[in-house]
C-alpha cells in the first residue's frame, strides 16, 4: 500500500467547472444557529465532499464571506449551494411546500441510533443545532424523525460538525443502497 499523490487524488475529483452539472444527492442540510465560524466552514467542506443538494443556515449561524468560515472550508462555499433564512421556521416551512420529510440530528425521547435506520423517504433535509443548546424546540415540533449518536463517554454530545459528517455520510450510504436496486 501507499499514499496516493495530491495529482493522483485531484484527476480523480469533479472539476470546478463540473460541479452545477453532476447530480448532487437529494440531500438538504439546515444549520440551526451554530455559533462558531469554524464548524460553519467544517460543515461546508463536509457538505461539497456528501454532494449534499443544499445547505441551509438559519438564525444567528454566520454566513460566508467570513475568512473563519474559508479558513476551514476552503473553498468549498463555491461549490455547495446555500440559503439563508432568519428563521429556521420559514425554511422548514418552504422545504415542506416541496414534500422535504425533515429529520433532526438531536437526543430525544423518540430519537434512534442513527446506525438503526436502514430506509428514510427522499429527499431528506437533515437538521443540526447549536454547539450548547441543540436543535430548537420549535424545529423538533415540526420534524418527522430525530436520530441520534450515541454516546458511551462522558460527554453528552460531539461537536456539532463531526457529529454532522458521521450522519450526513451514513444517509448517503443509506441512499445509495436504496437507490442501487
Amino acid at each position: 500500500m501507499r499514499k496516493l499523490t495530491h495529482e493522483q487524488i485531484s484527476r480523480r475529483r469533479l472539476k470546478t467547472e463540473e460541479i452545477d452539472v453532476v447530480p448532487r444527492i437529494p440531500l438538504y442540510v439546515l444549520v440551526d444557529n451554530v455559533r462558531s465560524l469554524y464548524n460553519v466552514g467544517s460543515i461546508f467542506r463536509t457538505s461539497d465532499g456528501a454532494m449534499i443538494r443544499e445547505l441551509i443556515l438559519t438564525g444567528l449561524t454566520p454566513t460566508p464571506p467570513r475568512k473563519e468560515i474559508e479558513k476551514t472550508a476552503l473553498g468549498a462555499t463555491r461549490s455547495v449551494p446555500w440559503k439563508y433564512f432568519k428563521d429556521p421556521a420559514d425554511a422548514i416551512d418552504e422545504l415542506r411546500k416541496q414534500k422535504i420529510k425533515i429529520c433532526c440530528l438531536e437526543q430525544t425521547d423518540r430519537s434512534v441510533p442513527y446506525y438503526n435506520i436502514r430506509k428514510f423517504d427522499f429527499p431528506l433535509c437533515l437538521v443540526v443545532g447549536n454547539e450548547i443548546t441543540g436543535i430548537s424546540k420549535n424545529i423538533l415540533t415540526k420534524s418527522d424523525l430525530a436520530i441520534e449518536i450515541p454516546m458511551h463517554g462522558i460527554k453528552h454530545s460531539l461537536n456539532v460538525a463531526v457529529a454532522y459528517g458521521i450522519a450526513v455520510f451514513e444517509l448517503i450510504r443509506i441512499w445509495r443502497d436504496q437507490t442501487s436496486h
